[in-house]
C-alpha cells in the first residue's frame, strides 16, 4: 500500500538562497562592505581562507540561475538583500547600482513565473553600521527600520512576501557569544543585548511595512527541537534552558511579547531588565512565520557547560551530515505541531531544509548521485505532510539551497545544494535530489507515495 502524499492547493514550493553566500562581488558598483566581507578577510576566521568575492558569481550570472530555477519548477524563491550594497554606510545614501540588480533579479523572477520571497537580513551587516556598535546599539532597530522602508518603496510592487530577519539565534550564539561567526565576538553579556535589538528592529521592521507594503511580511527562526537524554529532573531542566535560549529567546518576544524565564537561569547575572514598551515593539502582528529545519538535540545537563548548563548528546547508529547533524526527520513534524500548540494557527513556511553531504566528482552530462541529501529530502517532505494533516496550517516549503555555496566560516566544503558548483570553472550540474524535487513539485507531491 502507498500512501497519498498531495500538498493542498497553492502550497508554494521553493528553493532558498543568502546574499553573502552566493552572489560574490561584495564590492562592486559601489556598494559597502559587510561584517562577513571583513571577518571572511581576517586571517584565520574562514576554513582554507575561503571568502565570498566570487562565490557562485550570482550577481553577474543571476539571469542563468533564474533558468536552473525554471527547469526545476520552481514556484518562488527566496533570496536575501546584501544591506550594504544598497546602503553602503548603512543609512542614508542609496546606491541606486545596487538597488538595481534587486530590482533586476525580481523582475528575471517575474518574467519566469517565479514569486519572489525577499529577506532583509541574512547575517550581513554593513560594517559601517558595526562600527557604531552595530547589534548593541539600541539605535539599530531605527537603522533597519529606515533600511526596510527604502527596500518596501523599492519592490513592495512586486514582491509579494518579506522576511525581516533569518535566524536572529545564529547571530547572537555565533556572532556574540562564541565568536565562530561575524562579527566574531565572546561575550556572554552582549548576547541578550543583541538578541533583544534584533527583535525590537524586526518589530520596527514589520511597523514600517504597515505604512509602506501591500502584501505579507514575517520573520524567519530556526528551531531546533529538544528532547531529553533521561527523564531526570536535571535533564529535563537542561532541555527547557537548550529550548529557551535557542528557540523561545526570539519566537516568544516576537509572538507573546515576552521573554521565558528560564533565559534569567541561563544568563545569570549577564541577564538584563529590558524596558516594558519594547515587548510593544517586538510583538508586531506578522502574517506567517518561517521556519528553518535541520535536526533535533538530545539533552544532558553538564554543570561545566556555561552559560545553559546542558550539552546535546551524540546519537549512534543514526545518519548523520557533513556538518555533524543527525539526521531525523520527525523532528521537523514535532516542531511544526509545537510551533502551532504554542503560538495558535499562524501561517508557516518552511524557509530552510536541507543537507550538507559528500558529493562525487561531476561527470560532464551526466546527473550527480547524491543518495543521501534525496533521501533525506524525501523523508523531511513526508514528515512536512504529516504536520499538514495532523492540522498545521503549513504553507510552503523552501529547499536549502539551490547551489553550492559559501558555508559562511565553514568555506566551501560544505556542500547543501540541489545544483553542484564547481567553484574554479562556476559549471553547475544538477543532482538527483534536484531531479526528485522537481518531480515532487510536478505531482504537487504525490510522487513521494510512490514505492
Amino acid at each position: 500500500m502507498t500512501r497519498p502524499y498531495r500538498f493542498p492547493d497553492g502550497f508554494l514550493w521553493g528553493a532558498a538562497t543568502s546574499a553573502y553566500q552566493i552572489e560574490g562581488s561584495p564590492l562592486a558598483d559601489g556598494a559597502g562592505p559587510s561584517i562577513w566581507q571583513r571577518y571572511a578577510h581576517t586571517p584565520g576566521m574562514m576554513a582554507n581562507g575561503d571568502h565570498g568575492d566570487v562565490a557562485c558569481d550570482h550577481y553577474r550570472r543571476y539571469k542563468d540561475d533564474v533558468q536552473l530555477m525554471r527547469a526545476l519548477g520552481l514556484k518562488s524563491y527566496r533570496f536575501s538583500v546584501n544591506w550594504a550594497r544598497v546602503l553602503p554606510e548603512g543609512t542614508g545614501r542609496v546606491n541606486a547600482k545596487g538597488l538595481d540588480f534587486y530590482s533586476r533579479l525580481v523582475d528575471e523572477l517575474l518574467e519566469n513565473g517565479i514569486v519572489p520571497n525577499a529577506t532583509l537580513f541574512h547575517w550581513d551587516l554593513p560594517a559601517a553600521l558595526d562600527d557604531r556598535g552595530g547589534w548593541l546599539n539600541r539605535d539599530s532597530a531605527h537603522w533597519f527600520a529606515e533600511y526596510a522602508a527604502i527596500m518596501f518603496s523599492a519592490l513592495d510592487d512586486r514582491v509579494p512576501y518579506w522576511s525581516t530577519l533569518n535566524e536572529p539565534w545564529v547571530v547572537v550564539d555565533g556572532g556574540y557569544l562564541r565568536g565562530a561567526l561575524a562579527p566574531g565576538h565572546r561575550n556572554l553579556y552582549e548576547a541578550p543585548i543583541v538578541a533583544h535589538n534584533l527583535m525590537r528592529a524586526s518589530g520596527a521592521g514589520i511597523q514600517a511595512y504597515r505604512a509602506h507594503g501591500r502584501h505579507a511580511i514575517g520573520v524567519v527562526f530556526n528551531i531546533e527541537p529538544k528532547y531529553p537524554a533521561s527523564g531526570s529532573a536535571e535533564d529535563l531542566a537542561a532541555t527547557r534552558r537548550a529550548d529557551a535560549y535557542m528557540n523561545l529567546q526570539f519566537a516568544d518576544p516576537a509572538l507573546l511579547g515576552s521573554y521565558p524565564p528560564e533565559l534569567r537561569d541561563v544568563y545569570g547575572e549577564a541577564w538584563p531588565d529590558f524596558p516594558a514598551d519594547d515587548f510593544r515593539l517586538t510583538r508586531q502582528p506578522v502574517d506567517f512565520v518561517g521556519l528553518n529545519y535541520y535536526t533535533r538535540a538530545v539533552v544532558r545537563h553538564d554543570a561545566d557547560a556555561l552559560p545553559l548548563r546542558a550539552v546535546p548528546v551524540h546519537q549512534p547508529h543514526r545518519t548523520h551530515t557533513e556538518t555533524g547533524w543527525e539526521v531525523y526527520e520527525q523532528g521537523l513534524t514535532d516542531m511544526l505541531t509545537g510551533f502551532r500548540r504554542r503560538y495558535g494557527d499562524i501561517p508557516l513556511y518552511i524557509t530552510e531544509n536541507g543537507a550538507a553531504f559528500y558529493d562525487p566528482p561531476t561527470v560532464e552530462g551526466a546527473l550527480l548521485q547524491d543518495p543521501l541529501r534525496t533521501d533525506y529530502l524525501r523523508r523531511h517532505l513526508e514528515a512536512a505532510h504529516r504536520a499538514i494533516e495532523a492540522g498545521v496550517d503549513l504553507r510552503g516549503y523552501y529547499a536549502w539551497s539551490l547551489l553550492d555555496n559559501l558555508e559562511w566560516s565553514l568555506g566551501y566544503a560544505k556542500r547543501f545544494g540541489l545544483y553542484h558548483v564547481d567553484f574554479a570553472t562556476q559549471q553547475r550540474t544538477p543532482k538527483a535530489s534536484a531531479q526528485l524535487y522537481q518531480r515532487v513539485i510536478e505531482s504537487h507531491g504525490e510522487v513521494l507515495g510512490e514505492p
